[in-house]
């Protein structure tokens, strides 16, 4: 994992789902024979089924501004209410790169996955 960020710190007790997004990266290398993002979500959707979560959307191709990703789409019963967990994947420079968005709503998971952006990168000069 490199790096974890929630709503509010994560042994908060409250009513609601602690909205958060977790960024990971692992070597391809891990996987023999990952040729592209959507083999990864074998993985994903294992781990997330171990958790509880059930697959709601499966895995699709997409663009954010330059690069092109695969996104699944999970859920799970937390009580009385239902924790959206939706995982955007990304191969790139020998990495699978996740991000994981999680929050109590569908529209509250969008407003997360739209914050993710790619663009064009610039080197500075040295």
């Amino acid at each position: 994992m490199l790096l974890a960020a929630f709503s509010r710190p994560p042994d908060a007790r409250a009513e609601d789902v602690n909205s958060s997004i977790l960024i990971a990266a692992e070597s391809v290398e891990a996987y023999p024979g990952l040729k592209d993002a959507a083999q990864y979500f074998g993985p994903v959707t294992e781990i997330a089924k171990a958790q509880g979560f059930a697959v709601v959307e499966e895995p699709y191709e997409f663009v954010i501004g330059t690069k092109t990703v695969v996104r699944g789409d999970f859920q799970k019963d937390v009580g009385s209410r239902v924790m959206r967990q939706s995982t955007v994947v990304v191969l790139a420079r020998g990495y699978a790169v996740s991000f994981t968005f999680i929050g109590g709503t569908e529209d509250e998971v969008e407003e997360l996955v739209q914050g993710l952006s790619f663009g064009a990168g610039t080197k500075s000069p040295r």
